[in-house]
């Protein structure tokens, strides 16, 4: 929040994350959906934990993690929060400074806690998503990345078809022309094969 009725967002809608806990829900997995400001409604049967800013979403995930056997990690969290936050709305002026510092990487710090969790990231990338994709998936110590991107062409927000690639240790799997539910499922099958291969 920039004041109290200004803040800084992006074009997340919320979809993926609500379409795998609609999925997992369907295959009678026990559900724990935490999420920002949407006009989604969450699916019935699933514990949901509404939150609106960072630090609420990082509370969430210490109370509710460990007690799931996998995450994903759908939110798109912002990488950046402002310095300061006025206490009155900001009035009209020429100009109005403002400074930012870096947000906490909640899913690099959940993923360092994990045991033999699952941990499945984002990433959304303008660029080089692939390459960009691999060295997060390192870097933050997930079992799995879905990588997405963003060009005039290629909108990945909302309910439009996707082109993503899921990345783990085994290597890269590209699934194009997507809707969200037909993701929510390759991504479901994904995670439990994950899980099951931690159990062995």
């Amino acid at each position: 929040m920039l004041d109290p009725v200004r803040f800084i967002t992006n074009l997340s809608t919320g979809e993926m994350g609500y379409a795998v806990a609609r999925e997992a829900r369907r295959r009678g997995f026990e559900v724990t959906l935490i999420s920002g400001p949407t006009p989604l409604l969450p699916p019935k049967g699933i514990r949901f934990i509404p939150t609106v800013t960072v630090e609420d979403l990082k509370r969430a995930l210490g109370k509710h993690f460990f007690a799931n056997d996998a995450l994903v990690m759908a939110a798109a969290v912002g990488d950046f929060l402002p310095n300061t936050r006025a206490s009155k709305k900001v009035l009209r002026q020429p100009r109005w400074k403002v400074t930012f510092r870096q947000a906490p990487d909640l899913v690099r710090g959940i993923a360092q806690r994990k045991g033999k969790r699952v941990v499945i990231g984002f990433s959304l990338e303008t660029e080089d998503w692939l390459p960009r994709s691999r060295r997060k998936l390192k870097a933050k110590q997930l079992d799995g990345i879905v990588a997405n991107y963003f060009s005039s062409r290629h909108n990945p927000f909302g309910k439009g078809r996707v082109h993503v690639a899921l990345i783990d240790s085994g290597g890269t799997r590209i699934l194009r022309r997507r809707s969200k539910s037909e993701l929510a499922r390759e991504i479901l099958n994904w995670v439990i094969a994950l899980v099951r291969s931690r159990q062995i």
